[in-house]
């Protein structure tokens, strides 16, 4: 799937062809939760050419009920068989945007606001290009977090009980037409991390909301539950969305330069300068939970000081080492964000935040390679170094104020998105928590 140049001809020869019954029309809310509907194949002719009209109100983000009518488009470069589905009266799917009822782009569609600011990046000649690393947990059930193994980094055999589920995940991405590069069992017991291979950057996000669906889907049919939230196990290792990206033009990877001593371009450092410098205003959108902070704490593994580095894991940005002859393979590694995100928008502003570096020139501090995790408050004070939001309501306070994100999520998603997340914000603080009763209720 996605720049697969189907025509709507094409997939009306395949459903014909491949006897599917269904097809599903799939889109993102505001918080990137999937959302659809199905129709029949004597639907689907009307459906490619008008698309299919629903209600919005009702859809987080989305319109009020005096402005609720809205359209769905299939794209057709997303049309893909689901292999888990019974072959006879099969089942396929496409990604759709958002209309309003005038054929004009919907304004609260996240997949419009990110192809905005790739329109952006190719004005300036730039193409996008994004490889994710998500990481998920696999448990009994929804309702717990009982653990299927004991196993940790790499581990194999019997102490990697999903190993049938994740290796089940990947021959049906591939089957769906996504290139998977590697997998294994993470950190953490029941933890998983399958990787996937770089690709054009809407395309990717595309893939990032099938991937999720295909997961659950997956665990689901083995009994089991799939769950990309950050941080589901207190005392282990949460789950993140490490982002590769790298900006070309044509062939050319414009953030490598064979002649500086990091191997990056001026482009290349001012990009990261980019992310550093906006890092705190886009962790609202590439960490959106209550949840997301209870990963973003300093001692396992996920990043939390605004910094960059080659090898050191610690840094919020990380260049991988170059290796002579991958010219094509630079790129910048972001850490912080985690696979509960919206990728549209996690996408959008990482990709704004780097070309404002870019467009301003900013400049880039050496690199740190050393554990930030254990410098005094003197020596982060010396060196600059600052953190990323320590909360939900840190980070949206943080976020209000950024007229980066404004601009890149226009008036409706920021708004729309800041409110829900106050919402959540002010849900979570009035409740009593597990921690509250253990702590104070014995000795107060």
């Amino acid at each position: 799937m996605g720049n697969n140049n189907l025509t709507k001809k094409d997939i009306l020869k395949i459903v014909k062809e491949k006897d599917v019954k269904f097809i599903r029309f799939w889109f993102a809310d505001i918080t990137g939760q999937m959302k659809g509907f199905a129709i029949t194949k004597e639907e689907l002719e009307h459906a490619l050419e008008e698309g299919m009209g629903f209600d919005g109100s009702s859809i987080k983000g989305f319109a009020r009920i005096d402005e609720s009518d809205m359209i769905a488009m299939p794209d057709p470069s997303t049309f893909t068989l689901l292999p888990y589905r019974p072959k006879e009266k099969a089942v396929a799917g496409m990604l759709c945007d958002i209309l309003n009822p005038d054929g004009t782009p919907y304004q609260g569609d996240s997949r419009y606001i990110f192809k905005k600011v790739l329109a952006e990046a190719k004005k300036k000649e730039y193409d996008f290009y994004i490889g994710p690393e998500l990481e998920f947990f696999i448990f009994k059930d929804e309702k717990s977090t009982q653990i299927l193994d004991e196993g940790g980094y790499f581990d194999i055999t019997t102490l990697d009980a999903g190993n049938e589920v994740r290796r089940e995940i990947i021959l049906t991405l591939e089957e769906m037409g996504v290139q998977v590069e590697y997998s294994h069992h993470e950190v953490a017991p029941s933890q998983h991390e399958i990787d996937l291979r770089y690709i054009e950057a809407l395309s990717m996000a595309d893939v990032v909301m099938l991937y999720r669906m295909v997961v659950k889907e997956i665990a689901q049919k083995h009994g089991l539950y799939a769950t990309f939230m950050p941080k589901p196990i207190f005392g282990q290792n949460g789950s993140g969305m490490h982002t590769h990206q790298s900006l070309f033009k044509g062939d050319r990877n414009t953030f490598f330069n064979s002649k500086d001593k990091y191997y990056l371009s001026p482009e290349g450092k001012a990009y990261i300068a980019g992310i550093l410098k906006h890092a705190r205003e886009i962790t609202l959108i590439c960490n959106q939970w209550v949840n997301s902070y209870k990963r973003l704490v300093p001692g396992y593994e996920a990043p939390v000081y605004l910094c960059w580095a080659r090898r050191n894991r610690s840094a919020l940005v990380r260049v991988p080492m170059y290796k002579p002859g991958k010219e094509k393979a630079t790129r910048i590694e972001f850490r912080s964000p985690d696979p509960a995100c919206n990728p549209y928008l996690a996408f959008a502003c990482m990709l704004a935040a780097g070309l404002k570096g870019i467009e301003e020139k900013y400049p880039l501090a050496e690199p740190l390679e050393r554990d930030v995790y254990h410098l005094s408050p003197e020596e982060m004070k010396d060196l600059g170094v600052e953190c990323l939001p320590g909360s939900l309501i840190e980070a949206i306070e943080i976020s209000e104020n950024s007229k980066l994100l404004k601009d890149t999520l226009g008036d409706h998603i920021f708004s729309n998105f800041i409110l829900g997340k106050k919402m959540e914000w002010d849900e979570y603080r009035k409740r009593v928590h597990e921690y509250e009763i253990n702590t104070y209720l014995p000795v107060l």
